[in-house]
């Protein structure tokens, strides 16, 4: 999570499956993360739900690099700073 308060703001945000959205008295958590689901596919228990980071430095310290991808396809790939400094 982003440092200072933990406003909706500063929530990742559930992207993957359409429909997820993180319960209202809950935030995301490491492993259990209650969410709410909609959508059209059915979601089986344990299966994986795709969250968007609330600031790029979490994402960041795990991987080399960045897949820049507009209108559905990998236009660039560019360093993060652990693939530049290590």
């Amino acid at each position: 999570m982003a440092s200072g308060s933990a406003g909706s703001d500063k929530q990742p945000v559930p992207y993957l499956p359409e429909g997820a959205k993180l319960l209202p008295l809950e935030g995301a958590g490491e492993v259990q993360t209650p969410i709410a689901y909609a959508g059209p596919v059915p979601l089986p228990l344990g299966a994986p739900v795709f969250f968007r980071h609330a600031k790029a430095g979490e994402l960041c310290e795990h991987f080399r690099t960045l897949l820049l991808i507009s209108g559905g396809r990998v236009v660039d790939e560019v360093p993060t700073y652990r693939g530049e400094w290590g």
